[in-house]
């Protein structure tokens, strides 16, 4: 087992297992933004015999525990993502792929003006096509 990722399971309150592990190995490497069903069919690269349950369950755990976020981005689908610190996302409409934003690129203002809500948080999606 990969030694780093046993220890930020863990460091999370996760007892590792090999298929927790799977897991983790794929999600907190990636710059994708995988669905459930995505994670699923990497991992079953390596553990042919993982249920879609296991895998299910060790995302809600990973959610839970902030060791990554679930996202509903687009169209209901939900994605996970492995930055947990504030950002936004760009989705491009020609590829469907999410692209991280640093949070300082986008300035939100006003927000205290929104009368009737006591606003905590927010996040910010684009939507268009990537240049170049």
């Amino acid at each position: 087992m990969n030694a780093e990722i046993v220890e930020k399971l863990r460091g999370h309150g996760i007892q590792p297992s090999a298929q927790r592990v799977a897991v983790a190995e794929y999600i907190l490497a990636t710059d994708e933004h995988p669905s459930a069903e995505r994670v699923l069919a990497r991992v079953k690269r390596r553990f042919p015999m993982v249920s879609r349950a296991t895998v299910y369950n060790t995302l809600n755990l990973f959610v839970e525990k902030g060791l990554v976020q679930q996202l509903v981005l687009t169209g209901g689908r939900v994605v996970f993502d492995p930055w947990v610190e504030d950002h936004h996302h760009f989705i491009d409409e020609a590829t469907g792929k999410i692209h991280d934003i640093p949070w300082d690129a986008i300035e939100v203002k006003r927000v205290d003006r929104l009368k009737g809500f006591d606003v905590r948080k927010f996040h910010v999606v684009l939507k268009g096509r990537r240049r170049g």
